[in-house]
C-alpha cells in the first residue's frame, strides 16, 4: 500500500512539473496572434457622395400678363415639345384691345390717304382761286385809286379797295401754306404719318400681350412640377411650371470639403440610384464649384452622364463612386493594421523572427478595405491588427495567418 502511495504522488509531481514546464514554454513563446500579410494588388481610391439627378439649366415657366387660367393641356412628369401649349389665359380683354388697335391703324391710314389724295389737290385748287382773287382786288384797287385821284371817288371807297386787296393777299398766303402742309414733307403728311406708326406700334403691343396669353415650350423637354390650376388667376414673376430640358443629364453631389484636393475635372465616377441599387452607370467629373457651403462644410460637384439609363427621373436620389487615384501594382494592408493612420506618423507592429517590430510606414491612396504602402514594408511581410493596444514593441508571439480582416 505504502509503495502504491509513492508512485501516485510520483505520478502527480511529475505531471505538475510537465504542466509547469508547458505554461512556461507558452509564456516563453508567446501568444497566438493572428497576422495579416503585405500583398502586392491593383488599387483603385474612390470618394463617394450622394446627390440628386438634374438636368443643367431648368426652365421655370410663367406668364408674361396677368390673367385667369383658362385651360392647362399638359400634366406633370409629361414630355413636351419645342412651341407646345403649356397655359392658356382668357382672352376676352386682350382680344378687345387688339380690335381697338386695329381700329386705331385703319383710322390713321385712311387719314393719310386722304392727305395724299385730297389734301394736296384741294390746297392746289385754293391757290388757284385765292390767286385769282388777288388779281381781281389788286386791278380794283387800282381803279379805285385812279379814280379817287381825279376825284369821282371818295376816301371811303379806297380804304374798302385796299381792305379787299390785303384780305386776298392774306387769304393767297394761307392757301400756299396749305399747300406746304400737304406736300409729302409737310407737317399735316407727317403728322399722319407719324399717328400712323404709333397706331401699328400699338396694334404690335396689343398683338404681343394677345400672344403672351398662350404659354408654350421654349424647348423640348419633361415638366418636372407644376403649380397652377384652371382657374387661377396668375401675375407675371410667378414660377407656375418648371421644365427640365431634354439632352445632357446630370449628377449634383455634395463633397465633404476634406476630400478637395482629390477631385479633378475628367475624374471617371460609376453612379446608382437609390432605387436601383443593382444596376450602374458611367459618370465624369465636369464641374467643381469655387465655393464651398460653411454651414455644411461641402462642395457641390456636378457628374455628366453621357448615356443616362431610362430609369433616371429628376431629382432621382443617387449616389456616386468617383474614382480620385488608380494604381495598377502596389503594396496594401488592411487599413485596421496601421496604427495612427490619420496622424503624420503612421506606423505598424510588424512580425520579425516570431517578436513585435515597431515599424514607421508611409502611406498612399486608400481604397476599399485597402491602404497602400508607400515605404516600410515589403511583399510577404506580416502585421498584426492596430486593435491589439496589449501587445509592445519586441513582445515574442506565435502568429497566425489569416485572410480575414480584424
Amino acid at each position: 500500500m505504502p509503495s502504491r502511495l509513492i508512485s501516485f504522488k510520483t505520478f502527480f509531481l511529475l505531471a505538475l512539473a510537465v504542466a509547469a514546464a508547458w505554461l512556461i514554454l507558452n509564456w516563453w513563446r508567446g501568444p497566438k496572434v493572428d497576422t495579416f500579410t503585405v500583398e502586392r494588388t491593383p488599387l483603385i481610391q474612390t470618394v463617394v457622395a450622394s446627390g440628386k439627378v438634374m438636368t443643367p439649366k431648368r426652365v421655370e415657366i410663367g406668364t408674361q400678363i396677368t390673367g385667369r387660367v383658362a385651360s392647362i393641356p399638359v400634366e406633370e412628369g409629361q414630355s413636351v415639345k419645342a412651341g407646345q401649349v403649356l397655359i392658356e389665359l382668357e382672352t376676352a380683354e386682350t382680344g378687345a384691345a387688339l380690335n381697338q388697335a386695329a381700329g386705331a391703324v385703319r383710322q390713321a391710314e385712311a387719314r393719310l390717304k386722304q392727305l395724299q389724295s385730297l389734301g394736296l389737290p384741294t390746297a392746289e385748287q385754293s391757290v388757284v382761286q385765292a390767286q385769282a382773287n388777288l388779281d381781281h382786288a389788286r386791278r380794283n384797287y387800282n381803279r379805285t385809286k385812279q379814280l379817287r385821284e381825279k376825284g369821282f371817288l371818295g376816301e371811303s371807297q379806297l380804304d374798302d379797295a385796299r381792305k379787299n386787296l390785303d384780305v386776298a393777299e392774306s387769304q393767297l398766303h394761307t392757301a400756299q401754306l396749305q399747300v406746304d402742309t400737304n406736300l409729302p414733307r409737310g407737317s399735316d403728311v407727317q403728322l399722319a404719318k407719324a399717328a400712323l406708326t404709333q397706331a401699328r406700334a400699338n396694334l404690335a403691343a396689343a398683338q404681343a400681350k394677345e400672344g403672351y396669353t398662350t404659354v408654350r415650350a421654349p424647348v423640348d423637354g419633361v415638366l418636372i412640377s407644376r403649380d397652377v390650376e384652371r382657374g387661377n388667376v396668375v401675375q407675371p414673376g410667378k414660377a407656375l411650371m418648371q421644365l427640365a430640358p431634354s439632352g445632357q443629364t446630370q449628377l449634383v453631389v455634395q463633397i465633404d470639403e476634406k476630400n478637395l484636393s482629390l477631385l479633378a475635372l475628367g475624374q471617371k465616377a460609376l453612379g446608382s440610384a437609390d432605387a436601383y441599387p443593382d444596376r450602374n452607370f458611367n459618370a465624369v467629373l465636369s464641374y467643381i464649384n469655387p465655393g464651398v457651403d460653411a454651414q455644411r462644410g461641402s462642395v457641390e460637384v456636378k457628374l455628366d452622364v453621357e448615356n443616362p439609363p431610362d430609369y433616371l427621373r429628376q431629382d432621382m436620389t443617387i449616389s456616386a463612386d468617383i474614382e480620385v487615384a488608380r494604381r495598377p501594382s502596389t503594396l496594401v494592408l488592411p487599413p485596421e493594421t496601421v496604427h495612427d493612420i490619420g496622424k503624420p506618423q503612421p506606423w505598424v507592429f510588424k512580425v520579425e523572427n516570431d517578436r513585435l517590430k515597431r515599424v514607421p510606414v508611409k502611406l498612399g491612396i486608400r481604397g476599399e478595405g485597402k491602404v497602400e504602402i508607400l515605404q516600410g514594408l515589403q511583399a510577404g511581410d506580416r502585421v498584426i491588427s492596430a486593435a491589439l493596444a496589449i501587445y509592445k514593441d519586441g513582445q515574442r508571439i506565435r502568429p497566425l495567418v489569416t485572410d480575414q480582416r480584424p
